[in-house]
Formats: structure tokens, C-alpha cells, sequence
């Protein structure tokens, strides 16, 4: 058991029935009534935020989870194979256990997180930025950089980013998987 003065970016916890994690969380003390606490929560099952206000002081039940290092191997019709790091143990997640999937490829190092209790993976975490090799994009016309224009290139994984005009083919570029945006050209 938890109040909302433990809650934290990351934790986790059971909330109807479900299994949640605190996203944002931001405690308000107006001038006139009690305090409380407002989060976002994101179900790990589905992927879904809501937004939830706590009184402050109020009792949550916290689940166990841990992370684990992985390695992505490939996908196939079961779903999508990692491997543990220190064990050499095989996973298979569905596809919708695996958010941003598409901005993986193999040998890419991610975190899974296991329900204590039951050993059940819950969701797989890759990293904030990944580099990618742009495999097509149409060729930046000279003269349309005054504004902070953008085009649709597609990554070696197969996904489409919106990338800068000065971007060409066959560069690699730092993707940001929160946002799904470029980040940067790699050198």
C-alpha cells in the first residue's frame, strides 16, 4: 500500500481492477478545500491514458513489477521473440504488447516489464531515441527552408518520420520514440 505523497513518475499500480502506471502526477493545494492529487495513468494492457484525481492522503494498492534487460530477435506469426540478457531465455509478446514496434530492429536492446507475482510480461520499453538509416525520401528542394518545413521519409524498420528538408536517403537520423519525431542527423 501507497499514498499519493509516494506517487512517482513510473509507478505502478492497480487502479479498477487494472494495472496502471503514473505517467504525470501533480499535486494542487488550492486556497479553498481539501488538497489532491491530479495523474495521468496509462493502462499497460492497452495503452490507454486517463486522467484520475486522488485525494490527497488516500491509500493505492501498488503492484510489483520489475524490469528486464532483453534483446529483440525477430518476429514471426507467435509474435515477437526476445531474448533475456543473463539468461538466454526466450519471450514471445503479442504485437500489442509491444508499443512502437515498428521502430525496431533486430539486436535492439529494450526493457520488459514482468508482474512480479505471476512472471506475466506486461509491456516492452524500448529506448527513448533509436538510429536509423533513412531508406527513401524525396530529395529536399533548394529554397524551401525559410520555414520550418518537413517531409515523409521511411527508416530502415519500415516506419514513416517526419523529417527535415536537408534530410537525404541513406542518412541515419536519432528518432524519438515518445514522440514518434526526429530528434537529430547522426554523424
Amino acid at each position: 500500500m501507497a499514498t499519493t505523497a509516494d506517487f512517482k513518475n513510473g509507478l505502478c499500480l492497480e487502479f479498477n481492477g487494472e494495472l496502471y502506471v503514473i505517467t504525470e502526477f501533480q499535486h494542487v493545494k488550492p486556497g479553498k478545500g481539501p488538497a489532491f492529487v491530479r495523474t495521468k495513468l496509462r493502462n499497460i494492457k492497452t495503452g490507454k491514458t486517463i486522467d484520475n484525481t486522488f485525494n490527497a492522503g488516500v491509500k493505492v494498492t501498488t503492484a510489483r513489477v520489475e524490469q528486464r534487460p532483453h534483446q529483440f530477435l525477430y518476429k514471426d506469426d507467435m509474435g515477437y521473440t526476445f531474448m533475456d540478457n543473463n539468461t538466454f531465455e526466450q519471450v514471445v509478446l503479442e504485437e500489442r504488447l509491444v508499443p512502437f514496434h515498428d521502430l525496431m530492429k533486430d539486436g535492439q536492446e529494450v526493457t520488459i516489464l514482468f508482474h512480479a507475482e505471476t512472471e506475466q510480461p506486461l509491456t516492452c520499453e524500448i529506448p527513448p531515441f533509436v538510429e536509423l538509416t533513412v531508406t527513401y525520401t524525396e530529395p529536399g528542394i533548394k529554397g524551401d527552408t525559410a520555414t520550418n518545413a518537413s517531409k515523409k521519409a521511411i527508416v530502415e524498420t519500415g516506419a514513416t518520420i517526419n523529417v527535415p528538408l536537408f534530410i537525404e536517403q541513406d542518412e541515419r537520423i536519432k528518432v524519438d520514440t515518445r514522440t514518434y519525431s526526429y530528434a537529430e542527423r547522426v554523424k
